[in-house]
């Protein structure tokens, strides 16, 4: 693909940046953070769509048939979208065949899809006649995605990390105690993350002291109908009768302590979504491997002054070599307020300083042009 020097138009641009927008409405995950704005000849907004998570039409799909409930004809409009359109069949179908059927005329995307599985839309488009055009806010949307491009180029699943902590960063009392630090606001929005992701991960000290079930519920106690595969990790053997192996076989025993290894071993069989939960030990140890995405803390109004700590030794001597993260405006916001609790949402850095290396550097190149052109009027 030869370089994109094209002078996108205001209308153009500021669909972009609404796209980007609508984009952050969605959650980080398996799947990336996409918005879509279809826009008339002569440069109106029409229809805004974006990805729900996974399972949920894609945001291609989402801004189609928000212009159909409204009654808007589409036919020749020009789509904006924050990454390039899928080609693929997976829980959806592909956004390009969707685009090419829907009579939209020209697509605007701003990064080429790096998942193998789904990439190729752009070519598929321009085999049906629809104008394609792409590298328009290039740099803004490699980094509303930088750790699920750094998860793709890794081939290993997106680390969520979920802690419950008090004010003081415990996680259970000096005689073990622990439930519930969290309000029922907290603990039904973790449970509604639990229907999202793949998989759970714990360690096997927590299987052995308090022994979950690491099921996704709904406030009532009753089973949510997706369910995480329940994943234990550690060298100790998981008990036959540990509530975690559960009856329905969606159970994993990982023999290692090793981080990578765990998350190689999930990605094989199938696994894009990893929360890891459960003590100090897995969360440090996850932390320290720099292997963490996104960070969740539920922050409880309570003060222990002994206890568990919520983190052990990450290895870290000077406040140079700190962790540092940033705040995540996707899916609800930074901070909200769940009850008497606060959460927390996160974002890994790690990712900012490497997506450059996480895509095909041939993307990079090609839009190489056109981003220097974009980020220079922003």
């Amino acid at each position: 693909m030869s370089a994109d020097t094209t002078v996108y138009t205001p209308a153009e641009s500021a669909a972009m940046v609404a796209a980007l927008t609508a984009a952050l409405a969605g959650p980080r995950g398996a799947n990336p953070l996409v918005g879509a704005v279809i826009l008339s000849p002569e440069g109106e907004q029409l229809a805004t769509g974006y990805h729900r998570g996974a399972g949920t039409a894609h945001a291609e799909a989402d801004a189609i048939s928000e212009a159909r409930q409204r009654g808007v004809d589409i036919v020749g409009t020009t789509m904006v979208v924050t990454l390039e359109p899928c080609n693929h069949i997976g829980r959806t179908g592909p956004c390009a065949q969707a685009i090419i059927a829907a009579g939209i005329a020209k697509v605007i995307y701003a990064v080429d899809d790096p998942h193998d599985p789904a990439a190729g839309g752009a070519r598929t488009l321009r085999a049906a006649g629809v104008e394609v055009r792409s590298g328009l806010a290039l740099a803004e949307s490699l980094d509303l995605n930088r750790e699920w491009f750094d998860a793709v180029a890794a081939k290993r699943p997106f680390v969520t990390l979920h802690i419950a902590q008090t004010l003081d960063s415990r996680i259970a009392a000096a005689d073990g105690t622990s439930q519930w630090i969290s309000s029922p606001e907290s603990l039904a929005d973790n449970h509604s993350l639990r229907g999202l992701i793949d998989a759970i991960l714990v360690g096997t000290g927590t299987v052995l002291i308090d022994n979950p079930r690491l099921t996704a519920r709904t406030p009532d106690g009753r089973l949510s109908e997706r369910q995480p595969l329940r994943a234990v990790m550690g060298l100790r053997e998981v008990p036959q009768d540990a509530a975690v192996r559960g009856t329905d076989g969606r159970f994993v025993h990982l023999p290692t302590r090793v981080p990578a290894e765990a998350l190689s071993t999930l990605f094989d069989q199938g696994v894009r979504h990893v929360m890891v939960e459960g003590g100090s030990s897995i969360l440090s140890t996850f932390l320290a491997a720099d292997l963490v995405d996104e960070l969740i803390v539920y922050l409880a109004p309570t003060l222990l002054g002994s206890g568990t700590p919520a983190l052990n030794d990450l290895g870290i001597t000077t406040l140079a070599d700190a962790q540092h993260w940033s705040w995540d405006e996707a899916d609800g916001g930074a901070v909200r307020v769940l009850g008497n609790d606060l959460r927390l949402h996160l974002r890994s850095t790690r990712a900012a300083n490497t997506n450059k290396n996480s895509i095909p550097q041939e993307s990079l190149a090609s839009h190489s042009e056109a981003a220097e052109y974009v980020t220079g009027g922003h």
